[in-house]
């Protein structure tokens, strides 16, 4: 296959269950605030100490600096969200309102400095099959622009239902979709032997939610289903890398190409209509939000 080795059907079986897995947590988590708690305070602790010393120590392939920072800002960005959502006036305090936008970038920088890292290396690196190049910098570059077209962080309101969402109008489906392109050709970049899993299926785990079951709440599915996935792979790395149910990157030059040059080229697109949006209107994104006379905004925003 271009993007992968063959797959057998019980690896694409459990591609579906790592899936359905992701977003029936996710849903658990989002519905009870003491669910949350559980899984992203008590359980982290406890594989702190007493798992990950040992499953995610140096040289296993989920023991580089990029996995132990990811799965801690993950963290905290779900234990910021929930700040957000259940403390009495925290949605209103304006420096508050700016956390998600700050975790946000700071994930995506992270994942952007380990491409630019990884354009230098090649072969294999803590048990991972390294291929570095010019793609890396294409798709460092794309992550840039990502963070950059982040707005609207100030229009952030949490949900009147039952499960007390945090909704981020301004947050639609053409940057969740620049964002998706470019979080899969980083993983396809930086780890790719784990891209069918942490690429595919864990985006698609977040973007399912936001699309159909609580539109506006992208970044609060996103981060707990990343939460949750890295929790997982940090105390079973040998699932994505070395049991039968792995799936193994074709390692092609072609293909490493192709994804970052999509990656480019969507959120250059995306760059490009949010500068169209600021100027026509004469918005500042550091103070309103971007896209607030669009259907789409419209209609997350009359639902919250």
């Amino acid at each position: 296959m271009f993007l992968f080795e063959a797959m057998p059907w019980y690896s694409i079986v459990m591609w579906f269950v790592v899936l359905a897995g992701l977003m029936l947590v996710n849903e658990m988590a989002r519905m009870s605030k003491w669910v949350s708690l559980a899984l992203f305070l008590v359980l982290p602790i406890v594989l702190t100490i007493a798992v990950w010393p040992n499953t995610a120590g140096e040289g296993s392939s989920v023991g580089t600096w990029f996995h132990w920072v990811k799965v801690y800002s993950a963290l905290a960005g779900c234990l910021g969200f929930m700040a957000l959502r259940f403390i009495k006036g925290m949605d209103k305090n304006k420096f508050m309102l700016m956390f998600p936008a700050i975790i946000l970038a700071i994930n995506i920088l992270e994942a952007v400095i380990r491409d630019f890292q990884v354009y230098s290396l090649n072969g294999m690196v803590d048990g991972v099959m390294m291929i570095g190049g010019p793609w890396n910098i294409m798709n460092g570059i794309a992550g840039l622009l990502n963070i950059i077209t982040i707005s609207g962080w100030m229009g952030i309101v949490v949900s009147k239902s039952r499960s007390r969402d945090m909704v981020w109008p301004d947050q639609l489906w053409f940057w969740i979709i620049a964002y998706d392109i470019w979080n899969f050709a980083y993983v396809y970049n930086c780890v790719s032997d784990h891209s069918f899993y942490a690429g595919a299926a864990l985006l698609i785990s977040c973007t399912i939610p936001a699309f159909f079951f609580k539109k506006g709440a992208w970044l609060q599915h996103r981060a707990q289903t990343l939460a949750i996935w890295m929790m997982f792979t940090m105390s079973f790395p040998a699932f994505v890398g070395e049991s039968k149910f792995a799936v193994q990157s074709s390692h092609s030059e072609t293909a490493l190409w192709v994804v970052s040059a999509l990656s480019l080229a969507a959120n250059i697109a995306v760059f490009i209509y949010h500068i169209y949006k600021i100027t026509k209107h004469k918005r500042n994104p550091l103070k309103v939000e971007v896209y607030s006379d669009l259907k789409a905004y419209k209609a997350v925003a009359e639902q919250n």
